[in-house]
Order: structure tokens, then sequence, then C-alpha cells
């Protein structure tokens, strides 16, 4: 009986094929990658073409032995990794391995790991896709040339053991500029107005000063704000004019591999690299009782939002039997799908939805369930009617000052019966806001109380991992492919630090991020990393030289090192602070050392002596509690919390982040809990109790 050999990467996804697939078929796994250039020497030859020189990856050589040994005994082989550039360069190093004919039809690729997709996939292989091949070597290639170029002169000039690359330095460089910003940003005072008003029911809503004489007011300062509250003493408030109108909203679009991670960060609090971790079991099939392994989501790398017109008629029948017709759109949604997207794969989507989260759920783990929900509930949402918002706008006059009021009610719930999309910035619709009383125009209005606000111009927020996706994404540096290794890999190389879900550029990330950008522009440019992926797409599409790429690129790049080496003196990065707290075990005076999580006091005798304490940071705050300083501290996991200084005596300690406000009635230090929309400002002093929310404040 003849034999197929069908190798996968995972052992998961070789499970979930070996069910679909009957005797005749042998299903191995690669375990992911099983050739790479190697990691003690350059391994590409420039004058030679760049040609690569791959090798053994450390541990794969038993995979490949066995492999070989199943390849001897099947009559065939078929290639059936990821559908993208790095599974067709896995395919092609084990083609190259298992010595299968190049012009023999191997490769074989499937969207969603179903019964039907699977078939039909092994009834039509194709020849490996050498233009696909060389769009990855191209990009590997280059990471090399950038890699062992910078990283030794990282090593010479600001400290031993740094490395460099080419996406992630321009993604150190967006948080490096923006830290720069926030730093260099001067606040601004303004003022805001609200009024608390009530009809003749008694019914109260709040109003917010919006004109002045006919045109819209900014208040500058508290001087202007008291001749304002002076202008309004004795004034009749009326309601001047009213508009209502109904707005449709319409769903999100179904995830791409950066909406998810986005998404999955601001609903789930999942890092990007667990977003994706969990996406791949749910892509790569999971064991589902009787039903046996099957893939519940489709291929969780993709810039497009596009939909097969199979899965948009099945979610329109679930829809309909769920919801009711009222909640099936006229026509199909068709999305746009942005214009550097390659499109080569459909949106993230339920490989059937009426699988549903519900009828799943005693065979996922929580997370996979939370995850595999999130997918499920917008792509259902994304094909559903739009929801209908009854809105109103209530104008109210006192004297020459205009206040505002807006209001809505869902009127049609349409597809936020099922989700809405939760978004990164804090502004509201100025058509929508709280649920307002029956009013009529001319309608005499009862003032209850004024509530004049200070507030000051906030700088730009710093990014958080959701955000830093959204930008690289919009800027087109990267790929879905490669945005949550970046965002691991900054962190793990100590050039980023999370504090809470916020991301800050370490000392060490805006010194190297200083150096690049004096020398090499061009390596952290979003600009120029953008250009170069899209010449990575151009390899793709047969429409250029992968060599030609590598080689317009390389030659000016090393002049630039050369020049670089000459004109750069040597940091002082690595020049060791000396403290005067005294190591507690041999005695000498600790040094400032930086670590994955900031700075640390260490003792210069190691590794005779492997004496470390936390440095403290202090926040210029007192603690409520025992009148000592208020420090930064961290857990062992690196996460942010404020502590008292003189731990273990005085037990203060609070997640929150501290800030200049002063509790109006203990004048302890108050701390801010960000929400999306609001923020909740609490007083430090666990006795004293006062809270209080203000709209905004949320991390972007």
């Amino acid at each position: 009986m003849s034999k197929t050999l069908v190798i996968v990467e995972s052992p998961a996804k070789a499970r979930t094929l070996g069910k679909f697939l009957g005797k005749k078929y042998e299903i191995r796994a690669s375990m992911g990658h099983v050739r790479d250039l190697p990691r003690s020497q350059f391994g590409v030859d420039v004058d030679d073409g760049f040609q690569p020189k791959y090798i053994t990856i450390r541990g794969k050589g038993e995979a490949i032995k066995e492999l070989r040994a199943a390849r001897k005994k099947a009559d065939r082989v078929l290639l059936a990794s990821d559908p993208d550039r790095e599974g067709e360069a896995i395919a092609w190093h084990l083609q190259q391995l298992l010595n299968v004919d190049p012009d023999e039809p191997c490769r074989v690729e499937f969207n969603e790991i179903t019964k039907q997709a699977v078939l039909e996939a092994i009834k039509n292989p194709r020849k490996i896709d050498l233009c696909r091949v060389n769009a990855q070597q191209a990009r590997r290639i280059l990471d090399r040339l950038v890699g062992y170029n910078l990283s030794p002169l990282l090593w010479r000039k600001v400290r031993k053991g740094l490395s460099a690359g080419r996406v992630q330095s321009a993604a150190v460089h967006l948080l490096c500029e923006r830290e720069r910003e926030i730093k260099a940003f001067v606040p601004e005072e303004y003022w805001t107005l609200t009024v608390i008003l009530a009809t003749a029911r008694q019914d109260k809503f709040k109003a917010r000063l919006y004109k002045h004489a006919g045109e819209k007011i900014t208040v500058p300062n508290e001087e202007r704000m008291k001749q304002i509250l002076a202008d309004l003493e004795g004034a009749a408030y009326r309601v001047a004019d009213i508009v209502r109108k109904e707005k449709l909203r319409n769903p999100a679009p179904p995830f791409t591999t950066s909406t998810l991670q986005q998404e999955a960060y601001r609903r789930l609090n999942f890092t990007t690299r667990k977003t994706m971790q969990i996406a791949q079991q749910l892509y790569e099939g999971l064991d589902l009782g009787k039903e046996g392994p099957v893939g519940l989501i489709t291929y969780i790398r993709t810039d497009s939002t596009r939909v097969s017109a199979g899965a948009q008629d099945e979610a329109r029948e679930y829809i309909e039997e769920a919801f009711g017709a009222e909640f099936v759109p006229p026509q199909k949604r068709v999305y746009a799908t942005k214009g550097k997207a390659q499109d080569a794969h459909e949106a993230i989507r339920p490989t059937s939805v009426f699988r549903t989260p519900e009828m799943v759920k005693k065979y996922l783990s929580p997370d996979q369930l939370r995850v595999y929900e999130l997918i499920w509930s917008r792509f259902v949402a994304s094909q559903m009617a739009a929801a209908v918002i009854d809105t109103t706008r209530v104008d109210i006059a006192a004297g020459e000052y205009t206040f505002r009021a807006t209001g809505s009610i869902v009127k049609f719930p349409g597809f936020m019966q099922v989700y809405a999309e939760l978004r990164d910035d804090t502004k509201n619709d100025e058509d929508e806001g709280e649920v307002l009383p029956p009013l009529e125009k001319g309608e005499q209005l009862k003032l209850v109380r004024k509530k004049p606000s200070q507030h000051f111009t906030q700088p730009p927020p710093r990014y958080t991992e959701a955000t830093l996706v959204r930008t690289l994404e919009e800027l087109g540096i990267g790929r879905p492919s490669t945005y949550a290794p970046v965002v691991e890999t900054i962190q793990r190389r100590g050039y980023v630090v999370r504090r809470g879900k916020t991301l800050y550029p370490t000392e060490l990330g805006l010194v190297v991020d200083d150096l690049l950008r004096d020398n090499f522009p061009d390596i952290i440019s979003a600009e120029f990393t953008a250009q170069m992926e899209a010449k990575l797409d151009q390899i793709e599409e047969g429409a250029v030289e992968w060599e030609r790429v590598l080689s317009e690129f390389y030659h000016p790049f090393r002049q630039e090192v050369s020049r670089a080496e000459e004109m750069i003196h040597r940091l002082r990065l690595d020049e060791e602070e000396v403290t005067d707290e005294e190591c507690p075990q041999c005695g000498r005076n600790m040094v400032v050392k930086t670590g994955r999580y900031g700075r640390f006091l260490a003792c210069p005798g190691f590794p005779a002596c492997r004496q470390t304490k936390p440095l403290l940071e202090t926040t210029g705050h007192v603690c409520p509690k025992c009148g000592g300083q208020v420090v930064v501290r961290r857990t062992k996991k690196g996460k942010v919390f404020f502590g008292c200084a003189e731990y273990p005596a005085c037990d203060f300690v609070t997640w929150d982040q501290p800030t200049e406000e002063k509790c109006p009635q203990c004048s302890a230090f108050l701390v801010k809990k960000a929400a999306r929309k609001n923020a909740t400002y609490m007083c430090a002093n666990p006795e004293c109790g006062f809270k209080e929310r203000k709209a905004g404040g949320g991390d972007a």
C-alpha cells in the first residue's frame, strides 16, 4: 500500500490532521524550523551574492534523522507548514534535507484546519514558491547584516553583550521619541465649568459651558473663571435649542493579527506573546470530545479583513436563527483592507460560527475560552446589522453664555447585542453622553450647583503593548508575524520595561537610541523600515531580485558602520556610579547597575560577592502612615508598586500611581486609578476615604 508522508510544524497540528487523513498518510512534526544561519559566525557571503550558510539548528538532529527515515518508507512527501513566508521557508529547507525533487508539487497549505480545507489542500499540492522563500531569506539575511554589524559596535562603544535589530531598533526609537516629548512637554492650565440643572419634575442632569456670545469658549485661568461665575450670578437657565437625530453605528471588522493583539491586551490584559500562543493552539486544533481534534479558528497571521463568502453565509444563517431576521443586514458586509496589507489570508474568524463558545467551553482552558470568545464574538458582530442610536443635544442659555448637554439611547442594539469594540482614545462622540430627562425648547431650568474645575493639558501618553502594535502597523513597520516577537525582544534586551500596562524606555534604551539616531538614522527611521518591508513584498511578488535589495542596502550601510567606528567616542554607560550604601556582606560601597527591570545596587566585588539590593527610586511623596519617603518598588516579576522606604517597620503600599494633587480632606497625596474613560483619584491615606472621579485619564 502506497504511503504519503505529511510534515507539519507541531505535534498538535499533526494530531488534528491525523483525524482527517486515513491510514495511507503518516503525519510527522518538524518542531518548527530545522535550519538557520549559525549563531557563532556571520553566515552570509556578501561577496558571493549574499549567499547564506545554513546549518542544522542545535537539537534538531534527531528530528531530522526521524524524518529522513520516514521519507524512505514513503512514496510521496507533502509539506504542510503554515501558509506564510516563514512556513514556505520551512518547507523549502525540508525539501532540501529530504531530497524531494524541486519540480515535484509537494507543498500544501490551508487557511483553516478543518476536514474540508485539509482534504481540498491535499488534493491540490503545488510547487514550493521560491519568490516567497526568497522574501523570507532576504528578511533573515537583512536582519543578520544589521545585527552582526551594529552589535559589535555597541559592545565597543556602550556595553558588552548588547544587540541591535532592524525592526526592533525602529520600535525602541518610537518609545524613546515619545519619552523625549513627554519630558519636554510644558503643561498649560485651563478650566471647565459644569452645572447641575433640574427640571420642574426635579429630574437632574449635567451641562458644560460651551459658548460665550455665540463663540466657543476656552477658559485659560482662575481669574477668567471667577469673572464667568460672577457673570452667571443670578442668571436664568433656559433650554435654547434641542437637536435630536438618529445615528447608525456599524460594527468593527473581524480581527487581523494586529487588532486581535490590541483587543486582547485591552480586554483580557494578555501580552502580545500570550495572545499569539493561545491563538496558535486554537488554530492548530483542540480535542472536542466525540468530535475529536479540530481547528477552531482560521490562520492567525494576517493583515486582511477579507472573509470568504461561505463564512459570511454561515454567519448570516446563525445570526437569523439566534437573534432574528432584523439583526441580519440587507447586504453582506465587506470591509476594506488597508493599503499596505498583503491580503494573503482571510481575517481571523471561527472555522464555524455554529461552534459557539458555550458549546466548546468544557474542552478549553479558561484562557483559551476567553480568546476564542473574543474572536467568535467579533466575527459574528462584524456580519450583523448596524446599531441605531437616538442622540439628543441640548443647548441651555444663561445670559450671554451657552451650556451644552448631550445624551443617547440605544434604539436598536444590532451588533452591540454581541460585541462592542473598546478604543484606546478617551474622546467620546460629542452627541453621545448620559441619558437626558424629557426636555422642551424654551423650558426654564433650576440651577442646583456650579462645578468649576482646574485642569492642565497632558503630554502625549506613553505606549502600551496595544498602542505600540497599532503604531507599528500604521507605519508599516514589520508584518503580522513580527509584532509579538518585536514587543517581546525589546523588553528582553533591557531597552524597554513594562510598568503596569505602560512601556518605558530604560536608560540603556535611550543611550543606544541616541547612538543610532546620530549615526544610523535610516535604521531607526519608520519610513525607511516601512520601505524595506515594501521591498520584501516586491521580492515575494517576483518584481525584484532579493540579492539586489540586499546589495542596495548593505554597501552604503557598511560605509556608515566604518565611519561610526572612527567617529563615536566610548560612551560612559559602563562607568559605575558608586553610592554611600555599604554592602551588608563585605562592606564595600555598592554601585548602581542596570538590569532588565531597571537600575539596582550591586556589590563591586562580584563574582566573589553577589550581594544585590533594590535601588529605591523616590517619588517625592511623604508616607501617610509614618512620614517616611514613598518609593518605587517592584515585584519579582517586575510589576511596579509604591511603598514606604521604612518597610518592614511601615507596611504602606499602593498599586496606584501617586499624583501631585493633594487630598482636600487630609492633605495627603492622591493616587490615580486609570480606567477607559474616567480616572478615580483616591486619598493615599487609608483612614481618609476621599474619592473623586474625573473624565479622561486612561492609558492610550
